[in-house]
């Protein structure tokens, strides 16, 4: 009986502490794009028993939780790095399982009342060609029903790395040189930025990574040049919406800092 008192008290206390902390972070200046590194799946699932594939699950729940938290909050851009061109190197029945639960994801966001109903748009970033082809066409599925909307967006990186995405970008450019279309005079950052995965969206305001790790292994590199960085020692199942309101609260006290 005193275990559930304290429980109940645990959670009366949570909530009144989080609805405070959401009213402070809503009267200070919301960035308009924030980009996270979800790390840790493996780790919470070790960490409390389950198997590998269970943490892979609940990192999916986490990130409808998080898409939920950017449209109450007015963050109009989300990008998650999902999986990267380096992961594909990992355990065979891992990807495998993972390639499952991509192609599942995206036919569920196809179907999903509240993509539709706030108009979001999905978009996937990377070397999808390295994808199977059961996951390219529920992408391809995810992308099409959503192509028209612009109220909110919602990229994901795939199959992904930053160095491999300027390669491909500095040879468009070339191409474009060598074929009379574009001059070296005319070559600056925008130009850069218009041949990036990323050409129809900001720059990233917030990127942040959970688990400890203080690095963001090839993500973004060209994009993420001004942005803030957070770091949270949180594995990412175990995000909580007060730790996604204390990284953005970190990100509003450097923009009074720096008189942004």
């Amino acid at each position: 009986m005193s275990n559930e008192i304290t429980r109940v008290i645990a959670n009366t206390a949570y909530q009144t502490y989080e609805k405070r902390l959401f009213k402070e972070v809503m009267e200070g200046v919301i960035p308009e794009h924030v980009a996270i590194i979800m790390d840790g799946n493996r780790r919470f699932a070790q960490e409390i028993g389950l198997a590998l594939h269970q943490g892979h699950a609940k990192g999916k729940d986490k990130l409808e939780e998080v898409m939920e938290w950017c449209q109450e909050m007015g963050i109009k851009v989300l990008t998650v790095y999902a999986f990267s061109t380096e992961n594909l190197n990992r355990n065979e029945n891992e990807v495998s399982y993972l390639m499952d639960l991509f192609e599942e994801s995206f036919l569920k966001l196809s179907e999903d009342q509240r993509i539709h109903k706030n108009r979001i748009r999905v978009t996937v970033l990377g070397q999808r060609e390295l994808l199977p082809e059961n996951v390219i066409k529920a992408i391809e599925v995810a992308e099409a029903c959503t192509r028209d909307y612009d109220h909110y967006y919602y990229n994901i990186a795939l199959a992904y790395g930053s160095r491999q995405e300027m390669i491909s970008a500095i040879k468009r450019i070339a191409s474009k040189v060598k074929e009379g279309e574009l001059s070296l005079d005319d070559i600056d950052e925008k130009t850069v930025s218009s041949f990036l995965y990323t050409a129809d969206f900001p720059d990233p305001d917030l990127v942040l990574r959970t688990s400890g790790e203080e690095r963001v292994s090839n993500f973004l590199l060209w994009q993420m040049a001004y942005s803030e960085l957070y770091f949270t020692d949180v594995f990412w199942p175990g995000f909580r919406k007060v730790d996604f309101l204390r990284a953005i609260r970190t990100y509003q006290a450097r923009q009074r800092r720096f008189g942004k």
